[in-house]
């Protein structure tokens, strides 16, 4: 094909962590054995993982938190208002979204203090993660400041931005 196009996606990608679906269950239904679970995971390549900004495992929820009279966490409304305010603040610092922000704009507007600096380059030492899911993270960090309404990125934005990345590598022990 000559016309290939570059395609952004704002997909979704959903993968259980073993064969069977069930690691990382409290129930210990998974009975996979530990080379088993590396054979599964190596099929998802390196570099395809480094282009997913957050990596989340969703746990099955108990029965109790499913109760209609179970406390009820942030309502839908709520967090709906915090994205607007959070896409309507990027807009407005760059014109564009954190998600796409080039490398300059990412430096110029994800900068960390110092002791986040040497956190962040402490995390990518330890996890080997790639000069693109640096900024990956820092675009990320970013974005958790401006659903939190604060102006700086602060420690615990750069920590939570580099937990999303758990998924990314397996560090050698």
């Amino acid at each position: 094909m000559s016309d290939l196009r570059r395609i952004r996606t704002n997909g979704k990608k959903a993968t259980p962590l073993c064969p069977c679906g069930w690691a990382g269950d409290p129930s210990g239904r998974c009975r996979c054995h530990p080379e088993a679970i590396l054979r599964y995971r190596s099929k998802i390549s390196g570099p395809l993982l480094e282009r997913i900004d957050l990596h989340v495992e969703v746990p099955r929820l108990p029965p109790a938190e499913l109760r209609p009279d179970a406390p009820a966490g942030e309502s839908s409304e709520e967090v709906r208002t915090r994205v607007v305010r959070a896409r309507d603040a990027q807009l407005q610092r760059a014109g564009a979204l954190n998600a796409r922000l080039d490398q300059s704009a990412t430096s110029r507007d994800c900068r960390l203090r110092p002791q986040d600096q040497a956190m962040l380059e402490a995390a990518i030492e330890h996890l080997q993660l790639s000069a693109r899911s640096m900024h990956r993270i820092l675009r990320v960090a970013r974005t958790i400041a401006d659903l939190a309404g604060s102006a700086d990125i602060l420690s615990a934005h750069v920590a939570e931005a580099i937990g999303y990345r758990r998924g990314e590598r397996i560090p050698a022990s």
